[in-house]
């Protein structure tokens, strides 16, 4: 950045494992005009907190990603209308399947939203493949992907290319579409998904840099 290397906010060097990744914070910055509008660079700001905050602590990354495992939106069900429950279904139910397959063990599924615990050894199992993941960054974008949305399995399988990263959005707003469609949309409801969907999509093109 004007022939210096490019730092993060804690003074680290703003450096990837991948030529891919690189590019895509390149990409960012070459699209700022004469000022740098951070709110404008999703892949930058997720490669700022891989490297000042999750390399420091990628255990408790990973532990706050299993968290979610164990409370995991797909895992609480409608007990109605049908539609609702029938979307639910439709985006959900395959999601979960995999989920079990990769972990080789079961899930317990609830109508409501009073707690079910679910089995330490499917977690435990799900925990084996996160622990695979040696890049900070990589693990930054499956977190960031696990929080927006509320689904730990829905980043899961993006992460493993089981399903595209729009497919996991619209399957992560199920409750939030049908509700839409009831009674109509909030304007800042809207704009607030539609920066949330900026950092979903850039951390599913990171992870995608990073696999190449």
């Amino acid at each position: 950045l004007d022939g210096r290397a490019v730092k993060t906010p804690g003074k680290n060097a703003l450096a990837f494992s991948s030529p891919g990744a690189a590019a895509l914070i390149a990409a960012e910055f070459d699209a700022q005009g004469e000022e740098i509008d951070p709110g404008a660079m999703p892949c930058y700001r997720l490669a700022n907190t891989a490297i000042d905050g999750v390399a420091a602590d990628m255990q408790a990354v990973l532990e706050d990603i299993l968290r979610y495992c164990g409370t995991d939106l797909l895992f609480y069900r409608a007990e109605g209308p049908e539609t609702l429950v029938e979307n639910q279904r439709k985006h959900w139910d395959a999601v979960v399947d995999w989920a079990e397959g990769l972990a080789g063990a079961r899930f317990n599924l609830a109508e409501g939203i009073i707690h079910v615990a679910q089995p330490r050894e499917t977690i435990a199992a799900l925990g084996v493949h996160l622990k695979t993941v040696s890049d900070p960054l990589e693990l930054a974008a499956l977190h960031s992907m696990t929080t927006l949305t509320g689904s730990a399995l829905l980043a899961l399988a993006v992460w493993k290319g089981e399903l595209s990263a729009a497919d996991a959005w619209t399957a992560a707003h199920v409750d939030e579409d049908w509700n839409v469609a009831q009674w109509g949309e909030d304007a800042e409801a809207k704009d607030r998904r539609i920066r949330r969907w900026a950092e979903m999509d850039a951390a599913d093109r990171l992870v995608k840099a990073l696999q190449d």
